[in-house]
């Protein structure tokens, strides 16, 4: 027997005119957990030390997420216009507003993250990458959650997959019966939990600035990269060249930037992030 999504309400409350969505939920959940970990962060190094003008506070976190949700909002759509359906889009310029009817992008979202996070640390005086690595850790959880929304509402199914397979699943949604790669899950257990705890125990150790945000890209690219080879290409995009999906091409430079990123933060002559203030 072959497993069939679950007919799944994606209104998960509705009070009047007003409806709460699940993905929405989701959304709020990854914020959540990402407030949870800023504040554990705070008790590792080099955070742990920093003291006087340059010390971190919960007010720095509350200001993080608050700039970071801007930067996913953002950089994600006019990633998915600009990555994904340009044409469309220069056809239909109005239509890039319409966030609502979906299309968001992970790779225009963390340029937009990378981007308000700039703005952050030249506004506070503290060092980007500091802030870059404080955040990465407490990312992965978030896009997890990310992925359950897709799964709850039925989106960015998987690749027909053999019906012997034991967690093989149909999505009507496809416009198919063949059975099918659910793709989320993988995506869940690849780049949110696995990608989790090998950040959050690779960062309790103090690394030099940038090597955490290096193991980010490498990791994420890397998970990414084999994901999509389950996950169902774009109708409007299909495979392109050497067979790659369009989030394949666009964790390439992810992966290969990481490694770059890594090696200069090791090579650099620079003493680790540690900051005492004077006594």
């Amino acid at each position: 027997m072959v497993l069939e999504f679950p007919k799944i309400d994606p209104v998960a409350l509705q009070i009047g005119p007003l409806a709460v969505h699940w993905y929405g939920l989701t959304y709020l959940a990854a914020f959540g957990l990402f407030m949870l970990l800023a504040h554990m962060r705070l008790k590792h190094e080099p955070f742990a030390s920093v003291m006087g003008q340059g010390a971190w506070s919960r007010k720095d976190i509350e200001d993080l997420l608050f700039l970071g949700v801007l930067g996913v909002i953002i950089g994600g759509r006019l990633g998915y216009v600009l990555f994904y359906k340009p044409e469309f889009y220069l056809q239909n310029p109005l239509q890039v507003l319409y966030v609502w009817q979906g299309g968001m992008s992970f790779h225009g979202g963390m340029l937009g993250v990378i981007l308000s996070q700039v703005w952050f640390a030249y506004s506070r005086g503290k060092p980007f990458w500091q802030v870059m690595d404080f955040i990465a850790p407490c990312v992965p959880t978030g896009l997890a959650m990310g992925r359950v929304g897709n799964f709850i509402n039925g989106e960015l199914w998987g690749r027909p997959a053999d019906p012997s397979l034991p967690w093989a699943m149909i999505f009507p949604q496809s416009g198919t019966m063949l059975p099918r790669h659910p793709s989320q899950a993988y995506q869940v257990l690849l780049e949110g939990v696995l990608l989790f705890i090998i950040l959050w125990v690779y960062a309790r150790k103090e690394r030099k600035p940038a090597q955490v945000s290096a193991v980010f890209l490498v990791g994420y690219g890397a998970f990414r990269f084999a994901a999509e080879y389950f996950r169902e290409p774009d109708a409007h995009l299909g495979v392109l060249v050497f067979n790659m999906t369009m989030g394949q091409w666009l964790c390439v430079p992810m992966i290969l930037g990481g490694v770059l990123l890594w090696v200069w933060a090791e090579t650099r002559a620079v003493p680790r992030q540690r900051v005492r203030a004077a006594k």
